[in-house]
């Protein structure tokens, strides 16, 4: 027969009911997350609904602008409220000039931009790019009067104006001109055009021939073949977990028509074929 102490007893029931403690929480723990739908893919992207930050540079219609009472409007805030309805998050627009939106992304004060980024190399160096939401490339505008300017050749030691950080900016530098002059915005590059202190201006199609068919910028046509192949991402910071739901309430629009509803109404026509990826990157 095994004798004892007191103190002996006392110390052997504390430790055991420390132990049965330990059990009890672990075992609450471990119920918390046994749901039938836990593993679900879409149970994680909907389950915690957050509002995200979201750059925009509302100075390129028919992709982003502003309304004459102030509200945005355009193809990219239509789909980007329509991402958010299908997957569940909140959006708080946040307006910054197009060369101020990586920058903001990489230092986390924002979570996400769509503001007809195209996709590259270079800024996939820097954030996460979702899969391509719009097929684009780039075009020449002249002057109606102007016959000189017919092809990408014939930019060489011209004055061209551009949009500051884009990538008709870099296909401009490629042409050799004798004076690139750059803009906060494409409707000051194509204004500057239209006043005649430039010979061409290089710019995204849909932009410009919007720009154009509106009549906001007069005396202005496109000449020649596109320049390029582009296609459009939203972006996020690197590793973001946001990136997940962005794509899979884009894939969500396309897939129940919601996206070509957008397209036709700020377009006409149907929409092209999106690649997962963007090609080359």
């Amino acid at each position: 027969m095994i004798k004892l102490t007191r103190s002996r007893f006392l110390r052997q029931l504390t430790l055991g009911l420390l132990s049965l403690c330990c059990v009890v929480v672990f075992a609450a723990c471990g119920s918390s997350t046994s749901t039938s739908d836990a593993g679900s893919p879409a149970a994680s992207i909907t389950s915690a609904a957050s509002t995200l930050k979201i750059a925009i540079d509302p100075t390129f219609a028919p992709f982003q602008s502003k309304s004459a009472d102030g509200q945005y409007e355009g193809f990219d805030i239509d789909l980007i409220t329509a991402i958010s309805q299908e997957v569940g998050f909140g959006i708080d627009f946040q307006q910054l000039p197009f060369d101020g939106i990586i920058p903001a992304l990489q230092a986390g004060t924002v979570d996400a931009t769509i503001s007809t980024m195209t996709i590259t190399k270079e800024r996939a160096q820097t954030v996460e790019f979702s899969q391509p939401y719009f097929k684009a490339g780039l075009a020449i505008a002249v002057r109606e009067d102007n016959n000189d300017i017919n092809s990408f050749e014939t930019l060489k030691g011209k004055k061209i104006a551009v949009q500051i950080g884009t990538t008709g900016a870099d296909k401009a530098k490629e042409a050799g001109p004798a004076d690139l002059r750059t803009f906060d915005n494409a409707p000051l590059a194509l204004q500057e055009l239209a006043n005649g202190n430039v010979d061409a201006v290089v710019n995204d199609a849909p932009v410009t021939l919007y720009a154009i068919k509106s009549g906001n910028i007069p005396g202005v046509k496109v000449v020649g073949q596109l320049l390029t192949e582009e296609y459009y991402g939203m972006a996020t910071p690197k590793a973001s977990p946001n990136l997940e739901k962005i794509n899979a309430g884009l894939t969500a629009v396309i897939n129940n028509g919601k996206y070509a509803e957008i397209y036709t109404q700020w377009f006409g026509g149907k929409p092209p074929t999106l690649p997962d990826k963007a090609p080359g990157i």
